[in-house]
């Protein structure tokens, strides 16, 4: 008995101090985060101003599948994370979409895009709310290079799932949205390479930018560090002021990479003017090059409208039918 129990406790000890060698890869936890923005802050801010506002939770919809916390890539200890959801039942190829959330590159996760993903899946489409590294973790293009790897992720696995690679569309909020159209518009663009050496493309057939800048030169961005103490979400993201290194916030502007190639573009809108920062100047090139786009903008909106009803569902609305009539064969 005494031998019994000096063994049980040697194996209890070394449950403690031995989680990796017991249980697999150490996954790291531990880098820094900033949780300013949430859709609980956001409430806050917003509700005064609209009082109709109600946060959107996830749905309980049983016509659809998920899987959660997926790793998509692993960069040594940090390993980044999806969350799936797709129709639980389906005999051909669907059309997919990534969702990339927003706060100022530098707070929120994937969760914000839960709700959206689960409605989007609900209606046909395999939907992946990714997980990227913000700015108090790592500055840019680190971001950028995530979500391009979730990409080529998802194509390397889309018979797994499913998915039709020719039929794939980025979406994000606020700064997820600049990231959508960034990714969208530089397709085997060399400064904008995934982790994965493979021959794999990252070439996306649709952008949907909800609310999301594509000129980080003007003004409403370029000129709010006046500050040395509060830098712009800008600043944190790209280590250095527009003042500093402006060659990194002309580098980031989707806006300079829009051509004849880019594809069908979606602008979902809040009534907030300095969130469309490089909108017309993107939709002029677009319209030179004869390619499709929508705009919609939602009057008397907060900027996190997608975040709460009744602006949900018109938001979602919007999505799902541009993307059947960019995505259904003619």
């Amino acid at each position: 008995m005494c031998n019994f129990k000096i063994k049980l406790n040697t194996f209890a000890f070394f449950l403690i101090i031995s989680p990796v060698l017991l249980f697999g890869q150490h996954e790291k936890t531990d880098f820094p985060t900033d949780t300013s923005f949430s859709v609980w802050s956001a409430t806050q801010k917003i509700t005064k101003d609209f009082p109709i506002a109600i946060p959107v939770k996830a749905f309980d919809l049983k016509e659809i599948k998920s899987e959660r916390n997926v790793v998509y890539y692993e960069l040594g200890d940090r390993r980044l994370h999806t969350d799936l959801f797709y129709p639980n039942v389906s005999n051909k190829k669907i059309p997919a979409v990534i969702l990339i959330h927003g706060g100022g590159w530098a707070s929120g996760n994937k969760s914000h895009m839960v709700p959206m993903a689960q409605k989007l899946a609900n209606a046909g489409f395999f939907a992946a709310a990714v997980e990227y590294r913000l700015s108090p973790e790592a500055i840019y293009p680190a971001g950028v290079k995530d979500i391009k790897s979730a990409l080529v992720w998802l194509k390397q696995n889309a018979t797994k799932f499913n998915v039709d690679t020719s039929r794939i569309a980025i979406l994000g909020t606020s700064a997820g949205a600049t990231l959508a159209s960034l990714i969208g518009t530089t397709a085997a663009n060399p400064l904008f390479k995934s982790h994965q050496k493979t021959e794999v493309n990252d070439r996306v057939h649709a952008i949907i930018n909800i609310d999301g800048i594509l000129d980080f030169t003007d003004p409403a961005e370029s000129g709010k560090d006046t500050s040395p103490d509060k830098p712009s979400a800008g600043a944190r993201w790209f280590g250095y002021t527009y003042a500093q290194k402006p060659e990194l916030w002309i580098q980031a502007s989707p806006l300079n990479y829009v051509n004849e190639n880019t594809p069908p573009t979606l602008f979902i809108n809040s009534s907030i003017p300095r969130f469309h920062a490089g909108r017309e100047a993107f939709v002029e090139v677009l319209e030179n090059n004869h390619q499709y786009y929508e705009i919609h903008t939602l009057p008397e909106t907060p900027h996190p409208f997608w975040l709460f009803y009744p602006w949900f569902d018109k938001a979602t609305g919007h999505v799902i039918l541009f993307l059947n009539k960019i995505f259904t064969p003619s």
